[in-house]
């Protein structure tokens, strides 16, 4: 999916709709982050659980390379 393709934003946005009704509070939960604000030296950490109950986790910590795409996804999700 080439995001230059409007075709594909578009259907990329209809996605993320679904995924907004289907778990409501994880929106919510990103919105208090950008609201607090990712900064510098902020750790982010995901883990997933598979339905066999295998775990992966991993963590890093943002630098200042990193902030740049940060503030990009910020304007890309405020633009709507």
């Amino acid at each position: 999916m080439s995001i230059q393709n409007p075709a594909a934003i578009l259907q990329l946005m209809n996605l993320w709709s679904r995924f907004q009704n289907n778990h409501p509070k994880f929106p919510k939960f990103l919105s208090a982050v950008v609201r607090s604000g990712i900064k510098e030296g902020s750790i982010i950490e995901i883990k997933v659980t598979t339905a066999e109950g295998e775990s992966f986790d991993s963590n890093l910590k943002v630098n200042a390379d990193d902030m740049e795409m940060i503030e990009q996804i910020k304007k890309l999700t405020l633009e709507r």
